[in-house]
């Protein structure tokens, strides 16, 4: 019960990572409201695990300040932030990305965290406490060819964490991320761009523990980050990767 009266958000909590996060956030005593922009998938997960279901779309300041305001009125105060929420183009040449994917995949992986922020932080700031956890992605760490735009908003993630944690540590905020190795989850086959045997050996050949990442490998490290046990870790941005960036 290492979250024992703690209130959380998890966006993108509908299906994979997040969904992991969240309901190993509710095991361990936390109050969650799950968000997605998929509301189907997040009355699942919430059914679950006895959270609250929102919908919203993380890249809408409107939609994410209706979020807020909800987990505000319904659990009293926000301890944890999980901004997991995100999407990919596929694997192309960068200059044959169209502008409306580069467009949806910085609205979705990179303005979320700034319309969380600034709907959140103030909250976090008179409260003199709160935790915020990014999920990045190995791509911003070591990139993978073909996916250059979406390496490169997560890349955005790892220095966006950086900074708010040097500038929120004053307040007693903390700021950390997670940079996942692919995973066995939605996303999966867009980062591929077709999922086939062949394709998935090609992935795991270059992950030295020889297996994707699991949404349990993601709720392990996050909850260590966004626990109390990490009251001295901030500005860290952990690879749960089996060693791909090594």
């Amino acid at each position: 019960m290492r979250l024992q009266g703690k209130c959380a958000i998890v966006t993108g909590a509908g299906s994979g990572f997040g969904e992991g996060i969240a309901m190993r956030f509710a095991a361990e005593g936390a109050r969650v409201m799950l968000a997605d922009i998929n509301m189907e998938g997040a009355e699942r997960v919430a059914a679950a695990c006895g959270g609250i279901a929102q919908q919203v779309d993380v890249a809408d300041g409107a939609s994410v300040a209706e979020m807020v305001d909800r987990a505000l009125s319904e659990m009293g105060q926000i301890d944890i932030l999980v901004n997991n929420a995100g999407i990919t183009h596929l694997p192309a040449p960068m200059e044959e990305v169209s502008e409306a994917d580069f467009d949806r995949v910085f609205a979705v992986n990179c303005k979320s965290v700034y319309l969380t922020a600034k709907a959140l932080v103030g909250h976090m700031k008179a409260r003199g406490s709160g935790t915020i956890l990014n999920i990045a992605s190995t791509a911003g760490v070591s990139p993978r060819p073909r996916l250059n735009w979406y390496n490169a908003s997560k890349g955005w993630m790892n220095t966006a964490t950086k900074a708010m944690a040097v500038e929120l540590a004053p307040a007693g905020v903390r700021v950390n991320a997670l940079n996942p190795v692919a995973g066995d989850t939605p996303l999966l086959a867009s980062f591929m761009g077709e999922d086939t045997p062949e394709m998935r050996a090609k992935f795991l050949a270059t992950i030295p523990l020889g297996r994707f990442s699991t949404p349990e490998d993601l709720a392990n490290a996050a909850l260590y980050l966004c626990s109390d046990e990490a009251a001295m870790v901030t500005g860290v941005c952990m690879e749960v990767d089996g060693g791909r960036c090594i």
